[in-house]
């Protein structure tokens, strides 16, 4: 067993043992990069990795055509790299599968949190409920602001239709960071609340996410103004 060979193990068995939680952030690249880089000193493009892209964030946050441009970088490590976040939503997603009622808005923050995950554009999603709050289905309807008014609100009240909804729950992501409504998101809620209930379809909240926070339309009163 050769000196690399010898380091991989090491580094393994202390994965193994104790987690992440010891390791710098390009030990975590070096980590990963085993799988992909057979053979070879792994250390320089983890360390190119965190330089060029500056965290493990950014790191994971690159396209993978950016990926590749790195030192030492091939095409299965960049794409190995890039699967690592969507791995980790796609892991969330499956847990809020397994939800069946969502009955508050607490609930309902955790529910739509993942789906926004790595997220660099807004989107927005619709879930449908039943009587007794079960969930019935949720949808990404569009891509873009929910302001896209016309188009939005014919996908919601059609996919509310199709899913038998008693209910609906909207959620967008607002990439700014900040997780005020603003004027044209309170302008586009009213206008779906008042196609959904000419249906007879309640609209219970519209869920604003920015990173791993959330805010309740309906909470801070802007559902049933």
């Amino acid at each position: 067993m050769g000196d690399h060979d010898g380091h991989r193990e090491r580094m393994k068995d202390r994965f193994a043992e104790h987690g992440l939680d010891n390791f710098s952030e390009h030990n975590v690249l070096e980590l990963l990069l085993f799988y992909a880089i057979p053979r070879k000193d792994v250390n320089l493009p983890a360390h190119n990795l965190i330089e060029r892209f500056g965290s493990l964030a950014g790191v994971f946050e690159a396209q993978v055509s950016e990926l590749e441009k790195t030192p030492g970088l091939g095409r299965n490590a960049a794409v190995l790299l890039k699967l690592i976040p969507q791995i980790n939503r796609r892991y969330f997603m499956s847990k809020g599968a397994s939800v069946n009622i969502i009955d508050s808005s607490a609930a309902a923050g955790e529910f739509f949190i993942p789906l926004f995950m790595y997220e660099k554009d807004e989107a927005v999603y619709a879930a449908c409920f039943d009587s007794k709050f079960k969930l019935t289905g949720y949808k990404r309807i569009s891509e873009g602001t929910v302001n896209a008014a016309d188009i939005n609100i014919r996908k919601i009240v059609e996919f509310a239709l199709e899913k038998n909804a008693v209910s609906v729950i909207l959620a967008h992501n607002h990439t700014s960071g900040g997780l005020t409504p603003s004027a044209p998101d309170e302008r586009a809620t009213a206008q779906i609340k008042k196609a959904l209930e000419f249906v007879g379809i309640t609209l219970a909240d519209h869920i604003i996410v920015a990173g791993e926070n959330y805010v309740s339309m309906s909470d801070i009163g802007l559902i049933n103004k």
